[in-house]
Parts: structure tokens; C-alpha cells; sequence
């Protein structure tokens, strides 16, 4: 019976490792030097098997950095309605979301122009991470109006998603009004959310979100991880 390939002996621990949640997406691999070492093997037998894993997009180099922790992006459609929670689901992922504040305060001027709102009114924000397969994938901000929705905050808190939340609120279904993406760099406290390095690249996507009587009732601004995430824009 023909032997294992060392290479491939190193590959098997290390995806091991890393589906038992020893290394995250976006944590770094031990250097190759250090890899060598563990395994009683020169440099050019874990480099072969780290190109191996890189090709399965399992791992990603960055230049100057190291090796890091990859998965597959995720595809994620935007059209007319735009679901996170179903989005996620339908690639065979596990949706999550973690919530990071929801606070109540008054309207900035860009949130009340586009909620339609007057001076003084106010909004409630539920800022939070986007997670698929356990990778954070997106960090997002939601503002909707707290006099059309009086009981979201309550709502928010008690389940994740804005869909159900806002169901529970009286908004039967909503579609959304428009999506402008642009490019951004991650901040150092996106990057830390989002296992990133300060700098590293975003999409950015604001939207708003109406009823089905066209009021708005969602204001939201998503940093999605451009190298795990692949935006389909569709019309539905």
C-alpha cells in the first residue's frame, strides 16, 4: 500500500485543527519555520503543503504578513429584498449575527432627510457583525425611526433579525428602495471585529428600506469583507 505524502500528512492536521476551531478565519499560521519544526520536515515539504491549501482556498498569504486562515467567500444577493439570515442559509451556511449596541437618540441630519423624519426625532441604532459558517463576513449599522416603530428596540433585543423585528413591529414585509456601494479600509476597530488587519479592504453598502406603503423604515450601512464576501446585485 502506498505511503502517505508528508505534505499531505500536514495538510490533514492542520484542516483538522482548524475545523476543530484551534485556528479561526483570520488567525495566523504558525510561521513555516516554526511549522518545520513541529513536523520533522524541511521548509519546501510545508510549503508544498500550504500552496495546497492556499489553491483550496482554505488559506490566504499575505505578503510580509504570514499565512492566514481562509474560507470560501460566501455569496450573498442584493436585489429588491435582501434577507440576511434566508442569504446566509442558502449557500449552507450558519447564519448569525452578534449585536454589539442598540441604543435610542436623536436623528442626524442624513438619517432624518432619509427617514423622513422632523427635527428632533428620534432613531434607534442596532450596530452588530454579520457571521457565516462562523466567520464574521460583515460589520453593520441599522437605523430606523423610533416614533414609526415604537417597540423595535424591545424587539431587537430579543431576536437578531431585522426581518422578524420588524414583523413583530407591524411591518409585514419591505423591499428595498435603493443600494449604493462604494470601497472603504477597515478601521482598527473593524479590524478587530472582523479579524482583519487596520487598512485591509471593505465594500460598503448603504441602503434604505421601505413598507410596502413606501415609507422608510430601515437606514443601513454594511462593511462587508471583500475578500469573503461576493456581492450579486439582481433585480429579483
Amino acid at each position: 500500500m502506498p505511503r502517505t505524502p508528508i505534505w499531505k500528512s500536514i495538510t490533514t492536521t492542520l484542516e483538522g485543527e482548524i475545523a476543530s476551531g484551534l485556528y479561526r478565519v483570520g488567525d495566523k499560521l504558525p510561521t513555516e519555520a516554526a511549522l518545520a519544526a513541529r513536523f520533522g520536515v524541511n521548509r519546501h515539504t510545508v510549503r508544498r503543503a500550504l500552496a495546497d491549501m492556499t489553491e483550496r482556498a482554505m488559506l490566504r498569504p499575505r505578503r510580509g504578513a504570514g499565512v492566514f486562515v481562509e474560507a470560501p467567500p460566501t455569496e450573498y444577493p442584493i436585489g429588491r429584498r435582501v434577507r440576511f439570515h434566508q442569504n446566509i442559509a442558502a449557500t449552507g451556511r450558519v447564519p448569525e449575527r452578534q449585536m454589539l449596541r442598540i441604543e435610542t437618540r436623536l436623528a442626524g441630519k442624513t438619517e432624518a432627510r432619509v427617514l423622513g423624519l422632523r427635527p428632533g426625532e428620534r432613531v434607534v441604532v442596532f450596530e452588530g457583525l454579520s457571521i457565516s459558517g462562523g466567520a464574521p463576513i460583515a460589520h453593520f449599522e441599522s437605523v430606523f425611526p423610533k416614533t414609526r416603530l415604537p417597540g423595535i428596540a424591545d424587539t431587537l433585543r430579543q431576536t437578531p433579525s431585522v426581518t422578524e423585528a420588524l414583523r413583530l413591529n407591524g411591518v409585514e414585509d419591505y423591499t428595498r428602495r435603493e443600494t449604493r456601494l462604494t470601497a472603504e479600509t477597515a478601521n482598527a476597530t473593524q479590524a478587530l471585529h472582523l479579524r482583519l488587519r487596520e487598512g485591509d479592504p471593505l465594500l460598503k453598502s448603504v441602503a434604505v428600506n421601505i413598507d410596502l406603503q413606501g415609507h422608510p423604515v430601515e437606514y443601513g450601512t454594511t462593511w462587508f469583507v471583500g475578500e469573503r464576501v461576493t456581492l450579486i446585485v439582481s433585480p429579483d
